[in-house]
């Protein structure tokens, strides 16, 4: 057996083989003996088939396998020789031209990039800062109490905030256009469920009023057929409801989950919950940040199989996801080219990562990996059971483990690089829109 390297690309490399066929066939051989023992065949008592029978049936099959194993084995040595990581699978490619004495081959496949950490000791990282106190709980309950709004008739003209029933046909130089007529359609004023300029044309009309404008539709709207057109809409109000806020008392406390409907309690159960999620999401915005420092920090090229392979695993994700609410994916095929740009990402992230841990020793200890399944179990009403639930299965085990080293990580960067400490606003954080 000879072996040849030649290196065609960053990552990508070739190694040339040739294996005697004097080899192959003592092993084609080897293995048709072995199968003979115990192959059964009409006619025949097991093991008792004659070799000439036994090889004219399995023959090929011992030959492509005998191929394929001294394949395997003189690729598997030319890499321990090279101490080469290989990303994915080869590509075996047979070689013309050979000598009637030896099969030629070429194993085409990729290595693992050789990451140089970079030093991120002068990399600024800002940490946002939020003390929970009673002006955050209030703004909270306002926020349980819209989710839980309910609607009365009221006598008056539309106001935002309203739930309002109309009939309406929009038309499109003169004739009406697909999607543009409904009859007893209700939607909130102010919800964002209909276009702006629509919903502020509602607003104001009394019960049983009609009223016909014009309207212009996004340039970016979705159906291309309206997009930056101007269309006429006739409405007719049929319904006015008047949004109404629960009260915050017992019955409300009970809703939320306090059995004896104390409000005092109630408000200590939201302190309490609230401090969790924003320290859920402190810890979330720095960790982007991390991410994002080391990747910028860290350029590094990636292996074209690892890619695909995120790629599709991605793919799969969202199919199962889709299907998981009732979706037909098979009618709304989805590619894993879709997720290119996102695996390339994850998986230079995955590379960068685990130089990281193995530099700096941040590999999960089995008391962290604990104390982050206790924590995440505690929000639920018996976490004796969750805890469970995560250790009856080492893929879910391994989940909580990945999240441990990620938070290591964090870290390690916060106490390498410049970190500094920024106040921020409630609604910032939580992403709340609460003003309208």
């Amino acid at each position: 057996m000879q072996t040849n390297e030649v290196t065609p690309g960053a990552l990508e490399r070739r190694i040339d083989m040739s294996v005697t066929v004097a080899d192959i066939e003592r092993e084609v051989e080897t293995r048709l003996k072995k199968m003979s023992r115990t192959v059964k065949m009409p006619g025949f008592r097991p093991g008792k088939v004659p070799f000439k029978i036994v090889s004219q049936t399995y023959g090929p099959q011992a030959r492509s396998e005998a191929i394929g194993a001294a394949v395997e084995k003189a690729f598997g040595e030319k890499i321990r020789e090279q101490n080469l990581r290989v990303a994915g699978y080869p590509r075996i490619e047979p070689k013309q031209g050979a000598a009637a004495d030896v099969l030629e081959f070429s194993a085409v496949f990729e290595v693992y990039p050789e990451i140089a950490l970079a030093d991120i000791s002068g990399k600024q990282i800002e940490r946002p800062v939020l003390a929970v106190g009673e002006a955050e709980v209030d703004r909270t309950i306002e926020i349980l109490r819209k989710q839980r709004t309910t609607f009365e008739a009221a006598d008056r003209a539309v106001a935002s905030g309203d739930r309002v029933t109309i009939d309406f046909v929009g038309k499109k130089d003169g004739e009406p256009f697909q999607g543009g007529t409904a009859e007893d359609f209700p939607f909130v004023v102010g919800a964002g469920s209909m276009l702006p300029d629509f919903e502020a044309q509602v607003q104001g009309v009394e019960i049983g009023a009609s009223k016909t404008f014009d309207l212009t539709f996004p340039a970016e709207y979705q159906a291309q057929d309206l997009a930056g057109k101007t269309v006429q809409f006739e409405i007719t109000v049929k319904k006015v409801e008047a949004p109404k806020l629960p009260e915050v008392d017992a019955e409300f406390a009970k809703a939320l989950g306090v059995a004896d409907g104390d409000v005092a309690k109630m408000r200590e159960e939201v302190k309490a919950n609230l401090e969790r999620e924003v320290r859920r999401r402190i810890q979330a915005q720095v960790k982007e940040q991390v991410m994002n420092l080391l990747l910028d920090a860290n350029p590094v090229e990636v292996p074209k199989a690892l890619v695909e392979t995120e790629s599709e695993q991605l793919a799969a994700n969202a199919r199962q996801d889709f299907a998981s609410r009732g979706m037909d994916v098979s009618k709304m095929p989805i590619e894993p080219a879709w997720f290119a740009d996102q695996a390339v990402r994850r998986v230079k992230l995955g590379l960068v990562l685990a130089e990281v841990v193995k530099a700096n020793q941040l590999h999960a200890k089995p008391e962290q990996i604990r104390a982050m399944v206790d924590d995440y179990a505690s929000s639920f009403e018996d976490p004796a059971e969750v805890v469970k639930w995560y250790y009856s299965q080492p893929q879910r085990l391994a989940q909580a483990e990945a999240i441990v080293i990620e938070d290591n990580v964090v870290e390690w960067a916060l106490k390498t690089a410049q970190a500094t400490d920024k106040a921020v606003a409630f609604d910032e954080l939580m992403g709340n829109n609460t003003g309208r």
